[in-house]
């Protein structure tokens, strides 16, 4: 008799969905499965650098579900696939977050409780660099408590490139 496999253990579940989202040049940020009435939610983010449209995720998307199918890897049970970038109001735990956000605002707290809040001049693997009311100030990741982008109406013209958000922004032309 044979077992069906039932990957729906986070890493399990990571592990098999990463390769397949890497496929289209994205980065699997966060993989969810949660209890929705009698189905399971299957909450996929994805992102890359430039950011991810609209079309890329519905291309990601039909990937996962193709490849879900055929493994039946989320077991006999009914489930719903959501696939989405995770927006801009995620915590920044990673560098490629900071990479992915520079010219924007941040509000970071330190270790040991110090609060910094500026803008993203740039990032590598181990630091920011922030533009703090004019003045530069280097922030190690290492000494991050938490870093979020905050979330500005009026931002600065020039600050921001042509972006294709995902997180229920539309553009009209």
């Amino acid at each position: 008799m044979s077992r069906k496999t039932d990957h729906t253990d986070p890493t399990s579940l990571e592990n098999f969905l990463r390769p397949i989202v890497e496929q289209f040049g994205c980065d699997l940020e966060d993989v969810d499965v949660s209890a929705a009435g009698k189905r399971r939610l299957l909450r996929v983010l994805v992102d890359r650098d430039g950011g991810i449209s609209l079309d890329d995720v519905a291309e990601v998307t039909r990937a996962i579900s193709k490849a879900l199918d055929a493994d039946d890897v989320m077991g006999d049970g009914a489930y719903v696939l959501e696939v989405s970038s995770p927006g801009v109001d995620r915590p920044l735990t990673l560098p490629r977050h900071w990479r992915r956000n520079v010219t924007r605002l941040v509000a970071v707290t330190l270790a040991g409780g110090h609060k910094v809040t500026g803008r993203i001049r740039s990032a590598t693997d181990d630091t920011a660099e922030l533009d703090v009311r004019g003045q530069t100030r280097t922030i190690a990741f290492a000494d991050v408590e938490k870093a979020k982008v905050q979330i500005e109406f009026n931002r600065p013209a020039g600050t921001d490139d042509t972006e294709s958000a995902v997180d229920g922004a539309v553009e009209e032309n």
